[in-house]
């Protein structure tokens, strides 16, 4: 008899019937184990949560009073019938690949992951399994990133550039993950300023021991005038907004990994966007299911169906899987700031 996969894909989310419970669902569960804490991942309303001690804090943060706990990184926990584990993805700090492992037969959720170590997120860890659930955000060839040192480095000189003009350098990435990483990574060139939604999440994350350089909330007392030639890191969603008059004419850019597709840049109207993802490139998904030696792949919000069919090329069972996942919600919210 063929027994029934580890995982089933609802309308709710991932499912796993041996566990009882639901990974990264989009409508409110019973039991939730979350990847990590970014908006489209980790939802409000489930009656458990479970994630890595490190994800904990922030989840909390974005949803308020809920009921959840935390497990360490490689900690093997008995649900139902299966054992489930969590293992760095490399996405932000505290994110997790979860590998869910019943009667020696391993599949493993890939949440959101990156493959090169970025320094502040725990390094991805490749882990073997027979069926993997991947993130395919951007699984097409043309998605291929330049080493971090690098595209910090080209962002550096920008941000020295306008800064020995006394022009301020506005820097927009996600609040949570991406913010961080240009914060620790940039050479320092002046004074760092920080939008209140970023700033926030850098006070969480140094309570947690992660290393972070000093950063200045922008209030009502902050302008070019205070701290001529600064770095402000706001949120996405900053970008040509009144909240921004206090810089005068800064120089606006983006980093994301959609800044590789010049039509994107140019709708945005930016003169300036650096390449910097939080998901792996083309390269990096390919690498990272190698590395799992499995036998089937499950593709997940982003380009499926042509990475579908280059897998299956490849000789792996390959599907897809529809969710509701996709880029962080904090890049159309409003901007309330003073």
């Amino acid at each position: 008899m063929t027994r029934a996969p580890v995982l089933t894909f609802t309308d709710r989310g991932i499912y796993c019937p041996d566990g009882d419970f639901h990974i990264d669902p989009w409508r409110p569960v019973a039991r939730a184990l979350i990847t990590h804490g970014h908006s489209d991942h980790a939802r409000w309303g489930h009656g458990k949560y479970l994630c890595t001690h490190q994800a904990l804090p922030v989840i909390r943060h974005r949803l308020g009073d809920i009921t959840a706990s935390g497990i360490a990184y490689g900690e093997a926990r008995r649900i139902g019938s299966v054992t489930v584990s969590f293992h760095p993805a490399g996405h932000v700090p505290g994110s997790a690949q979860i590998r869910i492992e019943r009667a020696g037969e391993v599949w493993v959720v890939s949440g959101d992951y990156k493959v090169e170590p970025d320094g502040l997120a725990e390094a991805f860890e490749p882990i073997r399994c027979h069926t993997f659930i991947t993130e395919c955000t951007f699984g097409l060839p043309v998605f291929r990133w330049q080493p971090q040192a690098q595209v910090m480095a080209e962002i550096s000189a920008w941000w020295a550039a306008n800064a020995a003009e006394g022009r301020i350098s506005v820097l927009a990435g996600y609040s949570f993950g991406k913010a961080q990483r240009l914060i620790a990574g940039v050479a320092p060139q002046g004074p760092i300023l920080t939008h209140g939604a970023v700033e926030e999440i850098n006070q969480i994350l140094r309570a947690q021991g992660y290393a972070l350089p000093a950063t200045t909330r922008v209030t009502a007392e902050v302008s070019a005038k205070s701290h001529p030639g600064a770095l402000v890191i706001a949120p996405p969603s900053a970008l040509g907004t009144p909240w921004l008059r206090r810089f005068g004419q800064p120089d606006e850019a983006f980093a994301s990994g959609w800044m590789a597709l010049r039509g994107i840049r140019r709708r945005r109207g930016l003169g300036n966007g650096f390449v910097v993802s939080d998901h792996a490139d083309w390269q990096g998904l390919n690498d990272a299911i190698s590395a799992t030696g499995c036998e089937s792949v499950f593709a997940t919000h982003g380009y499926t169906t042509p990475f579908r069919r280059w897998l299956e090329e490849q000789g792996y069972n390959a599907g897809i899987v529809s969710t509701e996942y996709g880029e962080e919600a904090e890049e159309t919210a409003e901007v309330t700031e003073p």
